[in-house]
């Protein structure tokens, strides 16, 4: 076995390790009002998951810029809500364009030709070919230090307030076809993954 010490290693290593390990992640594709809601902010993030519990609460890791929130994050914070859209094979070329660094005032969306859809729980919209759009407000924020102590990221945790899904990938009792929803998934670096080969084994009492 190789051995790492974290600590030995920089933060770049660290991060390769950790996203090739921690794989495959779902994407959460946000989509949040700029300041005074004249355009549309979009922007994927695979450092997201899900949390244990009574309320449906998911989660995103941002990072900073030199220690600046990113526009997603201080647009979650000033207007706290967004919609979490999820990502099928189809939109997978879109979404990577709006990964694309633009000047403040220009929308992600209308770069990458993207249809809006309105919301039903937030003022925010979604993106329309998105199956699976989750309406979030902003629970609490989580700051993350660097060894330093200075905040490098954000740890976001957001309540979906309402499922906007498409028909045919859930069913009456809520159970989600996930070959219908086709979602892919961050590996690292430029890698992505779709649904591949899927086993079901019976959980032990």
């Amino acid at each position: 076995m190789k051995q790492i010490d974290s600590q030995r290693v920089s933060p770049l290593d660290n991060y390769k390790l950790l996203s090739g390990l921690v794989a495959p992640r779902p994407i959460a594709w946000i989509s949040t009002w700029n300041a005074g809601h004249h355009n549309l902010n979009l922007a994927p993030f695979s450092f997201f998951s899900v949390v244990p519990g009574s309320r449906p609460l998911v989660t995103v890791a941002i990072g900073r810029i030199d220690g600046q929130p990113k526009d997603t994050t201080a647009n979650l914070l000033r207007e706290h809500e967004g919609v979490v859209n999820l990502v099928d094979r189809q939109l997978a070329a879109q979404m990577n364009m709006t990964a694309a660094s633009l000047p403040s005032g220009e929308s992600e969306a209308d770069l990458a030709g993207l249809t809006t859809a309105d919301s039903q729980r937030v003022t925010t919209p979604g993106i329309a070919g998105s199956k699976a759009r989750l309406e979030v407000k902003l629970d609490q924020v989580v700051p993350i230090k660097n060894r330093d102590g200075e905040t490098d990221a954000d740890l976001l945790i957001l309540e979906v307030v309402n499922y906007d899904l498409a028909d045919q990938i859930v069913d009456d009792r809520y159970h989600v076809d996930a070959t219908a929803l086709d979602p892919i998934s961050r590996i690292a670096g430029p890698n992505y993954s779709r649904l591949g080969e899927r086993f079901s084994m019976a959980r032990p009492k």
